[in-house]
């Protein structure tokens, strides 16, 4: 009975070592758990690696990647532009004083009609999305008349995007897929500042195939 005993003592006896050595400059604990049975080592298996220079870089990756999400983008509202307006009265008083009236008529209406959006339309680029805003207080300007739904679109959705054109923007196109999945275009004509659109769209939507404007 007694020689059963100790050979079960012997059986069930463990001792747990630890040992600390230096690995790629950083700080390696390993701990082994080793069994023995007579005297003899049966098995030794490594049971917690932990390298603290890799966790330190780590820790310090994702600080930087929350940093950068917590901080938001400026809200950016391009200045109006009369260039547009101007030029298609211009063209209307011309078309006018040489008794064209058929067409100084319909662009004299065009140019009175821009000139009345350039004071109150704005496009305000905040952290998340382009939105068309009226007014100074920048107030909401309702369901789209053409196809419904908010005048705000993530800056995500966009799918493409262009300017017209580059030396004197006249036109704003773009795409996107926020209002319908297959995509739906959205075409504005340029009463902003034309640098300043081009300079937001890109930081905000991603690269167009035109060159900034001059």
């Amino acid at each position: 009975m007694e020689s059963a005993l100790l050979s079960a003592s012997h059986f069930t006896t463990t001792t747990l070592l630890k040992s600390e050595r230096e690995v790629a400059g950083g700080r390696v604990a390993v701990t082994k758990l080793q069994s023995s049975f007579y005297g003899k080592e049966i098995n030794s298996h490594a049971l917690f690696i932990r390298n603290f220079s890799a966790v330190k870089r780590i820790h310090l990756t994702v600080t930087s990647v929350m940093r950068r999400k917590l901080v938001k983008k400026e809200t950016i509202v391009p200045d109006p532009d009369y260039r547009i307006p101007i030029v298609l009265l211009g063209l209307s008083g011309g078309l006018f004083y040489a008794e064209n009236l058929p067409a100084a008529v319909p662009i004299g209406l065009l140019g009175l009609l821009l000139l009345f959006q350039t004071t109150r339309v704005r496009f305000v680029f905040d952290d998340e999305a382009l939105e068309v805003k009226v007014g100074e207080q920048l107030e909401e300007s309702g369901e789209n008349v053409f196809v419904g739904g908010k005048n705000r679109w993530k800056y995500s959705s966009f799918l493409n995007w262009e300017l017209w054109w580059p030396t004197f923007p006249i036109l704003v196109y773009f795409k996107e897929n926020q209002t319908k999945p297959e995509g739906q275009v959205h075409f504005f004509p340029v009463i902003f500042n034309g640098k300043q659109l081009y300079d937001v769209m890109v930081e905000r939507c991603g690269p167009s195939k035109t060159s900034g404007p001059k």
